[in-house]
Formats: C-alpha cells, structure tokens, sequence
C-alpha cells in the first residue's frame, strides 16, 4: 500500500511541472516581446530628443532657410504675397462701390427735386445721405406720409434694394413746440416721421434687418430758427446708407448732421478706404448737393 501511494504522488509531480513549464515558456515569450517593443520606442524617442536638442541649441542651422538669390531681411511681420497686397487695395474700392452706385442712382431718379433743394444727397467713404425736406412727405404737425410720399420712397426702395448696406432713418423738427396727444414733443413727432419711413421702405421690399429708425427732435438745427426759411430747413427726414452695420451704429451715436468720418472710423474699429483727402467715391457720391 504504501508503495502505491508514492507512485500516484510521483504522477501528480510530473503533471504539475508540465504545467509550469509551459507558463514559464509563455511568459518568457511574452517578456521577449515586451522588449523588443519598448527598444524599438526608445530609439524612435532617441531621434526626435536628438532632434528637438538640435532645433533649440543651433536655432540658425535649423530655422534660418538656405538664401536663394537676394537674401531678405528677417522680420516678425508674415511674409505678404503681391497678389495680398493687391487684394487690400481692391476690398476698400469694393466696399465704395454701392455706395457710390446709391448716390449716382438717387441724383438720376431726382434732378428735380435736387434743383429746387427739396432733396439733397451728400455723404462719404462711409456713408451716403439722402436728405429730405419733409414738407414732401408729411403735413404739418403730423407723421402720417401723404401721397407723394408713397412714390419718393417707393423709388428710393427700388434703388436700395439690390444692395445689402445697413439704412437707418432721422428725423428732425424745427424748435416750435408740438404739445397734442399724439405728439406730446418734437421727440415723438421726429421719431414717428422716421419710423413712417422705415416701415414704407420695408412695404417696397427692403430687408426689415437692414432697417432702422431715430428721432432726434429740435436739437440738431441745419440753421437759425428765427426765420421761416431756416425752420423749414430744419424740418427734414434723411436717409443714411452705411458702408457697414458698425458704421451705422457710430453715426446714428451722433447724428449724421454732425458724425465725422475720423471719428466714426475710430468708433467703429474701421480701417479708412482709400480716398484722397476722405473725399466720397468719384462721380460726385458725397459732400455734393447737385448733380
């Protein structure tokens, strides 16, 4: 019996020496492998710490290209192509062409109006005014557009329609006070004038989005009011074309009446077109009122 049992205890040896001989093979493979891994990283990691050592200890044999004819000098400015520099020039011009095409259009549809001063149209690199009297669009007193309204603004539409610059609307009143229960001020009269406008170009077809309104009263005269003549000059409503939303934004700030294109420049963060001495685009667009 006891012969037997060393025998069974020898087989049970032998099997688990098999099995831990075969563990032992596989992790040994497993070891050589791990290895042969972690070599071939670490000598790919060796050329590019070799490399990066090089780009940051000997930066003029690393950065500085090989000259190739004249050598130019180095700069921190980005290297501007022609074709850069002749698509700076042409983006301002782009920018003054409706403004300029506006302008033209208006005088064309207008000569009349413009010849017996009831309608003058001056402006800007930056904008354009369409400059209204508006005893052609309203009775005294009063906001509500009368006919002759409905075709002054409804070709004033079919000018501006085509194009996409921003348009806000002012209105202007003399200094005689208005006290009915519409209009409790000048305030409210000159804001109705300039919101009828707004909505009458929308009716035609402008973009709601393009649009915009302001009243500005008694409080930015073109002349003396102590006569008839200079009242009426005063009551006015006129249309401002921007080249842009943000200068819309700079001149409805002041008033296009006394906005200067300098300082509506710096207000809205806009580089000036080139124009000589900030003159309006050519063919008469600006500081003109008559063809």
């Amino acid at each position: 019996m006891a012969r037997r049992r060393s025998h069974e205890e020898h087989e049970n040896h032998e099997r688990w020496l098999v099995s831990y001989a075969d563990f032992i093979t596989l992790l040994f493979a497993f070891f050589v492998v791990m290895y042969s891994i972690s070599s071939l990283n670490e000598g790919k990691y060796k050329v590019l710490s070799e490399t990066m050592e090089g780009v940051f200890n000997q930066p003029d044999r690393s950065i500085k290209p090989v000259p190739v004819g004249d050598e130019r000098p180095r700069t921190t400015e980005p290297q501007r192509s022609v074709a850069d520099d002749e698509s700076s020039k042409i983006e301002p011009e782009r920018a003054l062409e409706p403004l300029k095409e506006i302008a033209d259009s208006v005088r064309s549809s207008f000569g009349d109006l413009i010849k017996s001063n009831q309608l003058t149209v001056r402006g800007n690199e930056l904008w354009v005014e369409i400059e209204l009297n508006s005893g052609l669009l309203f009775s005294s007193g009063d906001a509500v557009p009368n006919e002759a309204a409905f075709d002054i603004i409804d070709k004033i539409a079919k000018i501006l329609a085509p194009y996409q610059n921003p348009v806000h609307v002012e209105g202007f009143t003399d200094n005689i006070p208005i006290n009915t229960s519409l209009y409790p001020t000048n305030w409210e009269l000159s804001a109705s004038r300039a919101a009828s406008i707004v909505r009458m170009l929308a009716m035609n077809g402008l973009d709601p989005s393009r649009l915009a309104a302001v009243g500005y009263g008694e409080f930015q005269p073109l002349a003396d009011n102590a006569s008839a003549e200079g009242r009426g000059r005063n009551r006015r409503v006129v249309l401002v074309v921007s080249r842009n939303i943000d200068v819309r934004r700079s001149v409805t700030g002041v008033g296009s009446g006394k906005a200067q294109p300098d300082a509506a420049l710096q207000r809205a963060g806009t580089q000036p077109a080139p124009s000589a001495n900030n003159e309006a685009p050519t063919s008469g667009a600006a500081k003109s009122t008559s063809p």
